[in-house]
C-alpha cells in the first residue's frame, strides 16, 4: 500500500504544524526539521525541543509516527547522536542530504555533501551501524548540486550503506525551489537502485500527485509545501472530500493556540527526558508564523485572500481570533 508522507521543511512543518495538520489529514509519518550536528552529542533537550512527539512515544497526538531528521557532516557524531535520539524515543532517524541553503551547504551539511558522494555513503553506514537493527535509517537528497552527474552514485552509496528507503527531492541545490520538479530524475534512479524510493517536490493537487506517480513510478510521496498550503491535499490525494473552508478556520484557531500554549503530549516523560516543558511561541512569532502560513493557504483557499489582507496588518492574536470567529 503506498504511503503519504509529510516533508520536513525548516521553519515551517514544526511541532504546532504536525499537530494540526496530521489531525486533519492520515499520514503514514511526518520528519522533524532537521536538528544540526557538529562535534557534539545534543542534550536531551535540544531533542525534545525539536520533537516534543518523543514524550508521547514518538507519535503526534493523532498517533502519526515522527522520525527525526539529522544533519551534518561528521559520521560518527551523527551517530551518536542518531542513537541518542532513539534512546531518547525516535522511531526513526532520516539524514538530510537535500537542504539547499546557502548558510547550511556554507557549513558543509545538506545538498552539497551530493558533490562527496563517498562522505555521503560513510554517514549513512556509520548511522546504520550505530542504531539497532529494528530502527529504520533513511536519507533525503536532491538530484545533485549544480547538476546530476552524481544522483546515481549517491543512490546507490546510500542504498549500499544499508538505508532502508531513500527520499528524492527532484530538483538539484542550484534548482532551489523553482519549477519544474523533473520526476523523470527519480524514475532513473528508482531503476538503478532497489531500495524504495519516496518521490518529492511540486505536488499541489492531487492532478499533481498522480502525475508525479505516473512520471517517477513511485507510490509513495511526501508532500511539502502543497501540503501545509492546502491541508486536505493528503486526504484527496487518498479520495477523501475536500474539507470546506469553515474546517481550516478551526485549524488556525487550533495551531494559533498550539503555538501560544505550547501544548504537551502524553502523561510521563520517556526515559531520560527532562521534565515536560511547553514549547510555546511569543505572541510576535506565533502571529508571524500564523501570517506565514495563512499566506501560503491563499494558493489554495480562495476564501484566504480577503482573510489575509486583513491579517497582514494586524498586531496581535487577539485581534486574528475575533476575525477568525466572524468567518
Amino acid at each position: 500500500m503506498s504511503a503519504l508522507l509529510l516533508a520536513p521543511m525548516e521553519g515551517l512543518t514544526d511541532f504546532h504544524m504536525r499537530d494540526v495538520l496530521t489531525r486533519l489529514s492520515r499520514y503514514d509519518w511526518c520528519v522533524t526539521e532537521f536538528i544540526r550536528v557538529t562535534d557534539h552529542v545534543h542534550p536531551a533537550r535540544l531533542f525534545f525541543h525539536a520533537c516534543p512527539e518523543l514524550h508521547n512515544g514518538g507519535l503526534t497526538a493523532a498517533g502519526t509516527p515522527v522520525h527525526v531528521q539529522l544533519l551534518g557532516s561528521d559520521p560518527q557524531m551523527l551517530a551518536m547522536n542518531a542513537l541518542r535520539a532513539v534512546e531518547l524515543g525516535a522511531p526513526a532517524i532520516d539524514l538530510n542530504f537535500g537542504c539547499p541553503a546557502k548558510k547550511v551547504n556554507n557549513h558543509g551539511g545538506g545538498a552539497i555533501l551530493l558533490d562527496t558522494p563517498e562522505t555521503v555513503h560513510a554517514i549513512v553506514a556509520a548511522v546504520r551501524q550505530a542504531l539497532p537493527a529494528h530502527v529504520p535509517v533513511s536519507a533525503k537528497m536532491r538530484l545533485g548540486v549544480k547538476d546530476r552527474s552524481r544522483m546515481i552514485e549517491n543512490a546507490q552509496g546510500i542504498e549500499a550503506a544499508g538505508a532502508r528507503w531513500l527520499t528524492v527531492h527532484a530538483r538539484t541545490k542550484e534548482d532551489g525551489y523553482r519549477p519544474p520538479a523533473h520526476w523523470e530524475a527519480i524514475a532513473e534512479i528508482r531503476s538503478r537502485v532497489g531500495v524504495r524510493v519516496i518521490a518529492n517536490g511540486e505536488m499541489w493537487t492531487p492532478e499533481d500527485a498522480q502525475r508525479c506517480r505516473e512520471v517517477s513510478g513511485c507510490d509513495d510521496l511526501m508532500l511539502g509545501r502543497g501540503a501545509v498550503s492546502r491541508p486536505d491535499l493528503v486526504g484527496r490525494i487518498r479520495g477523501a472530500d475536500a474539507l470546506p473552508w469553515q474546517v481550516m478556520v478551526e485549524a488556525q484557531l487550533a495551531f494559533v493556540s498550539h503555538m501560544e500554549t505550547g501544548r504537551r503530549l502524553g502523561t510521563l516523560p520517556a526515559p531520560g527526558a527532562p521534565d515536560q516543558e511547553p514549547v510555546r511561541w511569543t505572541e510576535r512569532g506565533a502571529l508571524g508564523r500564523y501570517k506565514q502560513w495563512l499566506g501560503m493557504m491563499t494558493r489554495g483557499y480562495a476564501e484566504a485572500v480577503p482573510v489575509f489582507e486583513q491579517v497582514k496588518r494586524m498586531k496581535t492574536l487577539t485581534d486574528v481570533r475575533q476575525l477568525l470567529g466572524r468567518a
